[in-house]
């Protein structure tokens, strides 16, 4: 298998990391991975205007992770420095390339950057509630629910919810010991 390179997004990479996000998570091309939400939302995950706004943070980083010259997996880490936690989120994978190590290895160059750059005590990710296999593999990375729980957001104009109830849940994993 060729190595997986993880490095910071740029700019031009914008339009690629949104349909790779969208693709992993919604519609049918989803429902080729393991992350799939296509029974759960219609619509878009983001778009690339969210993603270029991201990369215009000073306290915001998306990691890319390439396979020759192929996007097979991003994330962004949000720096919240009243609480001293990077938030982890945009988690995606090409879903015909999931199982292959790549989420976790994203997950743990994250956690690495967080506490080099920031000095993160933690990380956290919010996670749809229903979604228990996810949560699962979260947890066998050492993440734990914190307890706090928040409504799913109301966005109409980006997608829309099949299920009723859903709630974001929120797990956090300490990064300094």
């Amino acid at each position: 298998m060729t190595e997986l390179i993880i490095k910071p997004a740029q700019v031009q990479d914008a339009d690629a990391i949104s349909a790779l996000v969208n693709r992993a998570y919604r519609g049918e091309s989803s429902r080729a991975g393991w992350t799939t939400e296509a029974d759960l939302l219609d619509g878009k995950r983001t778009t690339t205007g969210d993603v270029l706004a991201l990369l215009n943070r000073h306290d915001a980083v998306i990691l890319t992770g390439w396979v020759a010259e192929t996007l097979m997996v991003t994330l962004c880490a949000e720096w919240h420095a009243d609480e001293q936690v990077a938030h982890l989120g945009m988690i995606a994978v090409e879903p015909t390339a999931q199982n292959r190590g790549y989420g976790k290895k994203m997950i743990l160059a994250a956690e690495q950057l967080s506490v080099e750059r920031w000095g993160a005590r933690a990380s956290q990710m919010a996670v749809v509630s229903v979604r228990q296999t996810l949560i699962a593999f979260y947890q066998r990375l050492g993440y734990q629910a914190t307890g706090e729980l928040k409504p799913f957001p109301y966005l109409p104009e980006m997608w829309q919810a099949k299920v009723e109830n859903m709630q974001l849940i929120t797990l956090q994993k300490n990064l300094i010991v």
